[in-house]
């Protein structure tokens, strides 16, 4: 099939033009009218259909004329070859789409939870999401992990029960657990004609009529009409509860409803609008991607009630070297900024960096400042990305999300601006990696291409580390699991062609303190004909799991320089690199300088730093220091007859059982357990359960590692 005419009923009116367009290639062009964009993503557990969906979007909107299968390896948004071998999507794609007057800025995310950082940082930049639920399995791990990122951008967001033509698909369930388990509050916007086998389309509860598609042109199509008589009660209930929850968040609505007078789709729409903007409501609607039914609605729904730019508030800043705030409004008149999000390598173009424009408008060959490094860089060409296709543009303006090239200092975070008018905007955080790999070049000219190599790969992924092991020299590829270290090490062998040695994975042990503890570190050293000179007092206590790290100055009466103060704290970090234990990180410290002293020829920045790093590493020794391991969070689904046998390997594995919750015929057991004691737990799972039980797992705290299994790790790292 080379080209579809992408028709629709949805608004009881053909689109002829547009099918047209599609048929010749032709797209009309981006309107600056802000109102008509949306940046949207589309998030979710793995396997509930994120990629599916995104497919049959670009496939009515034109943007294809042929559907990409993710179990075929043809979709289009998984592009990279370990996406398309694996049936996984690994990085964020972005594409854009044209639906009815209104243009759409679509990002793919990834459902795996090694990969957590391509949906946090797509957070980031949009405007709204789309969370997608399987109908058969409802909430699942990533998906609420998913939704706590949203939650933290304030992201708005429509709920999308897929899967609804599964056997087991449960369209009420899901809407339940979202209340429960979310604690968000969603209303049916639709309701499913069907289940199963019987899923042939959804009922509009906003405008009360029913859509329902036959396939014979692969959902292209559909046709609405009245609500069948067997499901008018139903209907009319979803309407009047609809009605009934958005009134309180309209007057308007209120009085109408109040008063007996008619309510249309035209009072209703713009209240759902309001209330999902406002993170009040999450519209849930339903279809079944797979067999091309109910994709079309979803898009009305995304131009009905997601945000434009122009609905989310301006975007809050500092002004650089200062804590005073600033923001810029979603106006092509406002000032440049916009925030690079993403870096990937192209082996065509080479770098390419994804900017979300935030205010002003950027043009290619023009300058602009990097508000973070206080450098300049030249935006050499522009470009529209479309998975890994592009279309070169000469002008974005603000509101558009475009990659660009030739910037060359930029990372992942920084702000890009009118060097006339700098703002740094809030930065991203990125997850500790949990588990790490040494890998080895085979030969020595192998050395400098695994080391440039993995430069590029740390630019891409953020969440990517590198460690050198001060006592065998070899390098350390840090991660957010064995999956996510399995696809580094694909690609530097396969896309980067390096030859290395790649060790097993291990897991990221840490090191801590338990009391506190206070210590000097002192430096008193000729180098050179000088003599360095640096005097430092430290206190340290330790913070709570996952308190990070905190540095203070107590020092009183100039005992310590000003100038020197910043010396001792880079020094203080320098000794958190490498514990006493076993050279592990050091982690959940409060650190306080507190005296010391210094020579008014000797001192230098130098000799306080390494008096600061001496210090810590006395105060240390001092505080009971203790291994602390990565604790994940797993969800076993098993059929009952094998959960004894499951919850028995778990307590083998020094887990914890946090509850079980059944779902069906299945339980659902929750629990703890350490990452050190999970590898190739997929394997005896399934081995236990008769390859009938499945799980997921995401990293959740650390904690400390009984004393005697810590002395065992201490003498095998130091042995």
């Amino acid at each position: 099939m080379s080209s579809v005419d992408v028709e629709t009923t949805s608004t009881q009116e053909t689109q002829k033009t547009k099918g047209a367009a599609a048929k010749k290639g032709a797209v009309s062009q981006p309107t600056e009218d802000l109102s008509k964009l949306r940046n949207i993503g589309i998030c979710a557990h793995i396997d509930a259909g994120k990629t599916t969906i995104t497919e049959r979007i670009l496939f009515y909107t034109g943007k294809l004329y042929k559907i990409g299968e993710v179990h075929d390896g043809t979709a289009t948004m998984d592009w990279m070859v370990q996406e398309q071998e694996r049936g996984i999507t690994i990085t964020s794609a972005a594409t854009t789409a044209f639906w009815k007057d209104s243009r759409i800025n679509i990002i793919d995310t990834p459902g795996h939870v090694d990969f957590t950082i391509e949906v946090e940082r797509s957070m980031r930049v949009l405007d709204g999401a789309i969370a997608v639920f399987s109908a058969v399995d409802g909430v699942e791990p990533q998906s609420e992990t998913v939704w706590r990122q949203a939650d933290k951008y304030a992201v708005p967001r429509l709920a999308l029960v897929n899967k609804m033509d599964r056997v087991g698909a449960d369209f009420d369930m899901v809407i339940k657990q979202i209340a429960d388990r979310l604690g968000a509050r969603p209303v049916a916007v639709q309701l499913p004609i069907g289940a199963e086998d019987g899923f042939i389309g959804v009922i509009d509860i906003v405008r009360m009529e029913a859509h329902t598609w036959k396939n014979l042109d692969l959902g292209a199509t559909f046709e609405t009409g009245p609500v069948p008589a067997h499901m008018k009660d139903a209907a009319g209930k979803a309407h009047h509860d609809l009605i009934d929850t958005l009134t309180h968040f309209d007057d308007e609505l209120l009085g109408r409803y109040m008063d007996g007078k008619e309510i249309g789709p035209e009072h209703l729409i713009p209240v759902i609008r309001k209330a999902t903007i406002s993170n009040q409501v999450v519209p849930v609607l339903a279809c079944a991607a797979l067999r091309n039914i109910g994709v079309q609605p979803v898009l009305d729904a995304v131009t009905d009630f997601l945000p434009s730019p122009l609905d989310v508030a301006a975007v809050p800043g500092v002004k650089p070297g200062t804590t005073e705030p600033m923001s810029r409004a979603p106006s092509s008149e406002e000032p440049f900024s916009g925030l690079a999000f993403k870096i990937q390598t192209d082996p065509f173009v080479g770098k390419l960096t994804y900017v979300r424009i935030y205010s002003g408008r950027l043009a290619a060959g023009s300058y602009v400042y990097n508000s973070v490094k206080n450098t300049k860089e030249r935006i050499s060409r522009m470009l529209r990305m479309h998975a890994n296709k592009r279309e070169d543009i000469d002008e974005a303006f603000a509101g558009d999300i475009v990659a660009v090239v030739g910037v060359r200092k930029v990372t992942t975070g920084d702000t890009l601006c009118d060097e006339d008018n700098p703002i740094i905007l809030e930065r991203m955080e990125f997850p500790e990696p949990v588990i790490d790999v040494a890998v080895e070049p085979e030969t020595q000219g192998d050395q400098d291409k695994l080391a440039n190599s993995l430069q590029k790969m740390l630019e891409e992924d953020p969440s990517l580390r590198l460690k050198t092991d001060t006592d065998t020299g070899q390098t350390l590829i840090r991660g957010m699991g064995e999956l996510h270290l399995e696809i580094v090490i694909d690609r530097l062998l396969r896309e980067h062609k390096v030859k290395a040695v790649v060790g097993k994975p291990q897991v990221a042990f840490c090191e801590t303190i338990t009391k506190r503890a206070k210590a000097e570190g002192k430096y008193v050293k000729q180098s050179g004909g000088h003599w360095q000179y640096g005097h430092v007092v430290l206190e340290i206590e330790p913070m709570p799991r996952g308190g990070g790290f905190l540095f203070e100055n107590k020092i009183q009466g100039g005992v310590i320089p000003r100038e020197f103060i910043g010396s001792c704290e880079h020094g203080v970090k320098d000794a958190l690199e490498t514990g006493v234990l076993a050279n592990f990180p050091v982690k959940d410290m409060k650190v306080q300088l507190v005296f010391g002293s210094y020579h008014e020829v000797d001192s230098s920045d130098m000799a306080f730093r390494i008096a600061a790093s001496i210090g810590l590493k006395n105060a240390m020794r001092q505080a009971s220091p203790a291994l602390i391991e990565p604790v994940m969070k797993l969800e076993v689904i098993v059929p009952e007859e094998f959960m004894g046998d499951i919850i028995g390997d778990l307590n083998a594995r020094r887990g914890q059982i946090l509850g079980m919750v059944p779902r069906g015929r299945l339980q659902v057991i929750a629990a703890f357990a350490p990452l050190a004691k999970l590898f190739g737990y997929a394997t005896a799972m399934r081995s236990l359960s008769q390859g009938r039980a499945n799980y997921t797992m995401q990293f959740d705290h650390y904690d400390i590692v009984p004393a005697s299994l810590a002395e065992e790790i201490v003498a095998r790292v130091k042995g």
